[in-house]
C-alpha cells in the first residue's frame, strides 16, 4: 500500500455502517483546479444538462484518468476493498440551482445486477466540486443498509426524480446527510440505500463519483457491451477485460 489515509477505526466504521465521510482535501489545489475546469468543459459541451448526460466521463476525455487512477484517491479506496483495486466508473453529477430534481432512494448495485458477479467490494468515493449540504441536496443514506440484498423497487414520476424508480416504503428519519466542502469526498459501499433530495436553493450542487470494485468479482463481459474498465492498482484475479492488462 502506497499510503493508506484512512485509520483502523475508520475502515472498521465503513464496514459496519457502509459509509465513511472524509472530510479533508483529497486533491491539491492546483489538481482541484484542472479537474473542476474538465468537468466545466463536459458540462457546456452537453449543453448544461444535467447528470445524465455525464455518465462515463472519462470515456471521452481521458484527462480525468489522472485523476481517477491516482494515489490520492486509490490509497482512500485500498484499505476498505484491498489492494487489487478495477476503476469501474466515474459520473459528473450536477443538480441545478432551484430546479435541481430528487435522486430517489436507491442501490447503486441494483442497477448493475447482473454485469459483475459480485457486489461486496465496491465502494464509490464521490468528490464534491461545489459545496454539498442539506440546502442544496446533499447525498443522503441510511447507516447499515448495505448488509442486505437487493431491495423492492415502485414506480416514480420522472418529471421530478432522477430515475424512475425508488425503493418501496422508505423511512427517511435515519437518514445521515453527507456534507461536503469542495474537495473533500465521502465513501459509501454500492449495497447501501441512498438518496438526495431536491435542490431548491440558488446554489450549485456538483460531485464527481469514482466508483471501483476489487478484482476479485468478474465483471461478465457480455453484460457490459461497450463499458471500459481500467485495472487501477494490483493484480487481475478473476480474468475480467481491462483495457490496460
Amino acid at each position: 500500500m502506497t499510503n493508506a489515509l484512512l485509520l483502523p477505526q475508520e475502515v472498521e466504521f465503513y464496514n459496519k455502517n457502509g459509509y465513511l465521510l472524509h472530510n479533508k482535501q483529497v486533491f491539491s489545489e492546483d489538481k482541484m483546479k484542472e479537474l473542476s475546469g474538465i468537468f466545466e468543459e463536459q458540462w457546456e459541451l452537453v449543453g448544461r444538462k444535467l447528470n445524465s448526460e455525464l455518465d462515463t466521463p472519462h470515456f471521452r476525455d481521458e484527462r480525468l484518468l489522472k485523476f481517477l487512477l491516482s494515489d490520492e484517491v486509490l490509497d482512500l479506496v485500498e484499505p476498505i476493498i484491498g489492494p487489487n483495486i478495477g476503476l469501474w466508473s466515474s459520473h459528473f453529477i450536477c443538480k441545478e440551482p432551484l430546479i435541481g430534481k430528487q435522486t430517489p432512494w436507491h442501490e447503486d448495485s441494483a442497477y448493475w445486477n447482473g454485469r459483475l458477479s459480485s457486489f461486496d467490494k465496491i465502494v464509490t468515493v464521490w468528490l464534491a466540486i461545489d459545496r454539498s449540504w442539506e440546502e442544496n441536496g446533499c447525498m443522503r443514506v441510511i447507516p447499515g443498509t448495505h448488509a442486505g440484498g437487493f431491495s423492492e423497487y415502485e414506480e416514480v414520476d420522472g418529471k421530478d426524480n432522477i430515475f424512475n424508480s425508488e425503493i418501496k416504503n422508505m423511512d427517511a428519519s435515519k437518514a445521515v446527510y453527507f456534507e461536503l466542502e469542495p474537495g473533500e469526498c465521502s465513501l459509501h459501499d454500492s449495497r447501501i440505500i441512498h438518496g438526495a433530495a431536491p435542490n431548491k436553493s440558488p446554489y450549485r450542487r456538483c460531485g464527481y463519483t469514482m466508483r471501483y470494485f476489487s478484482t476479485e468479482a468478474k465483471v461478465i463481459e457480455e453484460k457490459n457491451p461497450g463499458h471500459k474498465v481500467w485495472l487501477a492498482r494490483g493484480k487481475d484475479l478473476a480474468g475480467s477485460a481491462f483495457v490496460n492488462v
